[in-house]
């Protein structure tokens, strides 16, 4: 489907997947492509949200969403309670701090914290 200005979508309830493990818990929301790399480990109660949905009041109530995809290279550490917002992509060996909301890109080798999250230290 394509709706107001280009926005392509479904007009259905997003799908939720709850992953729970050794590695931690928390909710994904895929819409969108979400890629891990090797030897992730996150904490629980983490949310990976694709999902995103225009500003018009009109597309909104007719249900229009759209998505972006969220990359997490190899070896990044995330603390419990983390939310990746969509399109984000975190770099190599990136440690993100519990309770972080990362709103952009983080490189690879930085600790970063905070809402929204920042990048405080390099590894």
């Amino acid at each position: 489907m394509v709706g107001p200005a280009g926005l392509r979508g479904v007009r259905r309830p997003g799908l939720i997947i709850v992953l729970a493990g050794r590695r931690g818990d928390g909710t994904v929301m895929p819409v969108a492509a979400i890629m891990i790399g090797d030897d992730v480990q996150v904490g629980p109660n983490l949310q990976f949200l694709t999902p995103t949905h225009p500003l018009e009041p009109e597309a909104r109530r007719a249900k229009w969403e759209a998505a972006e995809p969220i990359t997490v290279a190899d070896n990044v550490w995330l603390g419990g309670g983390v939310i990746v917002c969509p399109g984000v992509s975190i770099g190599e060996n990136t440690v993100v701090g519990a309770g972080a909301v990362v709103v952009k890109d983080l490189p690879a080798n930085v600790v970063a914290v905070g809402n929204p999250a920042r990048v405080v230290r390099s590894l």
